[in-house]
């Protein structure tokens, strides 16, 4: 039993989530191989076989690769995909548009967002907006699933290699689509499912000059991401990539603070596992206070500069 890690990359950076993808292959037993298809990403592939637990790197380099288009990557995977018993994608855009393309075209079920490995074919994935876990078994000869990375440590990485690499050659691609460009929004803080701190914000906040006015100073102290729950990107507080929650990003930062943000389900379902979390709100029956480690039951106008005072009081 081998199976196959789709890193996510920029060509440059190995990104983190390739690493808790890892560590939920390691959990299925049997070899774990590392696929780093991408354009001029030696790079990466170096840095993939740096991580424990991972025997070897399979490195596929071509122009075509070079931005993850789905169609291409899903012809690479297929190709490589035959000795495999597992191809695990992690639970990202990326994945999501990859693993259902490989899945349909080996004729097998995907498993999606895995939060536990129980057996090599056996798993538990949230259901019902994570109101409900599923246990699901899977028959096919090759299990292709995507693994929510909050649910599993991420691998460590070792200062020398010790998995073996071997390059392998690009296959065709269909050319009915091609990569035409991409609109990058510029952000100096820490990405937002990767940070350890995160301050979010809700509808409570009002307008988007108070969300800015408070969120981000509050942010900048803390070295945090920001967020914001649907209910504040809808109503044009937040850009979307902010958002979390079930229909945005899932996150699990060592310290999450949800300000002026009741609590839905779907958000709770994108932030729950994270390991301290905070909350703000003066409905003192707001469902954020179930799944918070510490409430206040404040005026956020009042609570967040009185906090952030406390914070430069003790700077000083």
């Amino acid at each position: 039993m081998t199976t196959l890690v789709i890193a996510e990359h920029d060509n440059v950076t190995l990104k983190p989530v390739t690493l808790n993808a890892v560590t939920a292959a390691a959990l299925l037993g049997g070899d774990v191989h590392v696929l780093v298809a991408g354009h001029e990403a030696s790079a990466v592939a170096t840095a993939a076989a740096r991580i424990a637990g991972v025997d070897k790197v399979l490195h596929v380099d071509d122009i075509t690769l070079a931005h993850s288009v789905a169609e291409n990557m899903t012809e690479q995977v297929l190709a490589l995909a035959a000795p495999y018993s597992h191809i695990v994608f992690s639970a990202t855009a990326s994945g999501k548009n990859i693993a259902p393309r490989v899945a349909a075209r080996l004729d097998v079920g995907q498993i999606s967002d895995i939060t536990r490995v129980i057996s090599p074919n056996t798993f538990e994935r949230p259901i019902y907006a994570g109101n409900a876990v599923a246990t699901v078994q899977s028959t096919d000869a090759t299990c292709v699933m995507t693994v929510r990375s909050t649910c599993f440590m991420a691998a460590t990485q070792t200062g020398q290699a010790l998995a073996t690499t071997e390059n392998r050659a690009p296959v065709a691609v269909p050319g009915h689509t091609m990569y035409v460009g991409q609109d990058i929004v510029k952000n100096n803080r820490p990405d937002l499912g990767a940070a350890k701190v995160v301050v979010s914000g809700g509808r409570a906040l009002g307008s988007v000059e108070h969300f800015n006015a408070l969120m981000t100073p509050l942010a900048d102290k803390l070295g945090a991401a920001v967020g914001a729950s649907r209910a504040a990107v809808d109503a044009g507080y937040a850009p979307n990539d902010w958002q979390v929650g079930q229909t945005g990003k899932i996150v699990a930062p060592d310290l999450y603070i949800a300000i002026g943000i009741s609590g839905a389900i779907q958000h709770l379902t994108g932030m729950k596992d994270s390991r301290v979390i905070v909350a703000i709100n003066k409905d003192p029956d707001a469902p954020i206070f179930k799944v918070a480690d510490y409430g206040l039951v404040a005026d956020l106008f009042v609570a967040v500069p009185e906090l952030m005072a406390a914070f430069d009081e003790l700077k000083d």
